[in-house]
């Protein structure tokens, strides 16, 4: 008797399953959590929620994170075998699936634990649209719409404006900023969403400055 075959298997990954919001959808918050981490993980472990975690083994929301991740864009013909491919690499991974009603239906948390931790949120909101809400704790917006600059870093006054006067001098229009903080003089965080990629001398610059933690430079996704 012949195997009956998923619409994944026959569409492929062109179109990544028969749903954009638990696979194309997956696939990109991965993939831009990937960007976000930007080492090579050694052990990572995805917490499903909701309608992610009841229907995202057949949808291959699974197959669509763990590709991501790894740099696979949703168009790679890799992702059917990813599973496979990583069995071969020292790469340790683990899948636990939830119930949260607190959560948004398609939502994610990504935990990075080797080489360095980190944890981000993300949601899948449908017609292949993504958001990254929260890295380690602080709240962010990062569509992967716009080339978008991260920092964490010492709140201290005038951070805004050593940040966003270093963006200026390369005549980059800034189409939206949000900026938060734990405490007054603590750790804050702030996201910056441009109408243009930054130049790699304006990261340089910004990586010298001792009261910035962390920093990505972003480029939209394609």
């Amino acid at each position: 008797m012949e195997k009956t075959k998923t619409l994944f298997e026959v569409i492929g990954p062109i179109i990544i399953g028969p749903s954009s919001s638990h696979t194309a959808g997956a696939t990109k918050i991965g993939l831009l959590a990937g960007k976000i981490y930007a080492q090579k993980p050694q052990k990572i472990t995805f917490k499903l929620y909701n309608s992610f975690a009841k229907t995202g083994k057949g949808h291959g929301t699974d197959k669509g994170l763990l590709s991501g991740v790894l740099g696979l864009n949703v168009d790679n013909p890799q992702i059917r075998n990813i599973f496979e491919i990583v069995q071969k690499s020292e790469i340790e991974y683990n899948f636990e699936y939830l119930e949260n009603f607190s959560r948004h239906p398609n939502s994610v948390d990504i935990i990075f634990e080797k080489p360095e931790k980190m944890k981000l949120s993300g949601i899948s909101l449908g017609g292949g649209e993504i958001l990254i809400d929260s890295i380690n704790g602080y709240k962010f917006n990062i569509t992967g719409n716009y080339p978008t600059l991260l920092l964490i870093y010492k709140d201290k006054p005038g951070m805004i404006y050593k940040v966003t006067v270093l963006i200026q001098k390369q005549n980059i229009n800034i189409a939206s900023m949000n900026c938060e903080r734990k405490a007054r003089g603590k750790e804050a965080s702030m996201a910056i969403y441009l109408d243009s990629p930054l130049k790699k001398e304006v990261t340089k610059e910004l990586s010298a400055i001792d009261e910035i933690y962390f920093i990505r430079s972003l480029e939209a996704l394609k």
